[in-house]
């Protein structure tokens, strides 16, 4: 009997060391939730032009940045104190190999998650040494890579027992996140009509190029920084090539009207400019 009272003693403390350990995990988890949210709003309101009323340009992509170092600091910090627990601790290759060491198809699905926005993070600072297009496929990715962390935190709260909180929270956070997620991919005519987008001066709604009008697209090398968010809204009109040149076409057919508009209207540094006339 007295032979087992160390060894109540010690589940004891690994009890309350868990719970602190567990409580550490929650509340990163929390931010993590929050921050990763906040990246995917603040990045779609950047890229389509949105938020230049708001800030300046460079600082612009610099608060994108932040809200992303932030979302993969408490990522790794969530994930890292489940290596901290006394009873049942996940070792370092269960947390960063999917469905390894006893873990969940949740934890599989929070695992690839954190993973595919630190390799973003990672080869953000490459981006410049590698094939822009291949990046900018790669960062393209933070899309389902969010997706993927949120049903991870929901399927997380209902084991947990925490619903209530990301009820309450988190669905206050999801629900414009993917409002402008979605927004992100609408096309420029459709928001002018929701009301999410100032129209262009002489906007109709009849498809572009009726009446005969045609459009000159130019751009300003010495603003262009090459961040390619252009051939992200339109790779048919412009593509950055392997030395850092920008290849553009001065006189798109009018079906790429409505993305010559909307790669202006995103472009940070303002290198873009249109100039309609009547034929």
């Amino acid at each position: 009997m007295f032979s087992q009272v160390p060894l109540l003693v010690a589940q004891a403390a690994g009890g309350d060391h868990d719970a602190g350990v567990r409580h550490v995990a929650q509340i990163s988890a929390r931010l993590a939730y929050a921050f990763m949210c906040a990246t995917l709003c603040w990045g779609v309101l950047i890229a389509t032009g949105w938020a230049n009323k708001l800030t300046g340009r460079q600082g612009l992509r610099n608060s994108h940045m932040v809200l992303a170092t932030a979302a993969l600091s408490f990522g790794c910090l969530h994930a890292f104190a489940f290596t901290l627990l006394k009873i049942a601790p996940f070792s370092f290759v269960g947390i960063a190999v999917p469905l390894v060491g006893g873990g969940l198809f949740r934890h599989a699905l929070g695992i690839v998650a954190l993973e595919v926005m630190l390799v973003i993070a990672f080869t953000a600072g490459l981006r410049k040494k590698i094939y822009y297009r291949k990046w900018l496929r790669l960062h393209q990715l933070a899309y389902p890579a969010v997706g993927l962390g949120v049903v991870h935190s929901w399927l997380g709260a209902i084991a947990n027992g925490n619903l209530a909180v990301l009820w309450l929270a988190g669905l206050t956070i999801l629900i414009p996140t993917v409002t402008i997620a979605l927004a992100r991919f609408l096309p420029p005519h459709v928001l002018v009509r929701l009301g999410m987008l100032e129209p262009e001066p002489g906007f109709e709604p009849e498809p572009d190029g009726a009446g005969g009008s045609a459009l000159d697209v130019s751009v300003d090398n010495e603003r262009c920084h090459r961040y390619g968010i252009c051939q992200a809204e339109a790779p048919g009109l412009f593509q950055l090539v392997d030395d850092e040149r920008l290849r553009y076409e001065r006189r798109p057919p009018p079906e790429l009207f409505a993305k010559a508009r909307a790669a202006a209207r995103a472009c940070p540094m303002r290198a873009i400019e249109l100039r309609e006339r009547v034929r």
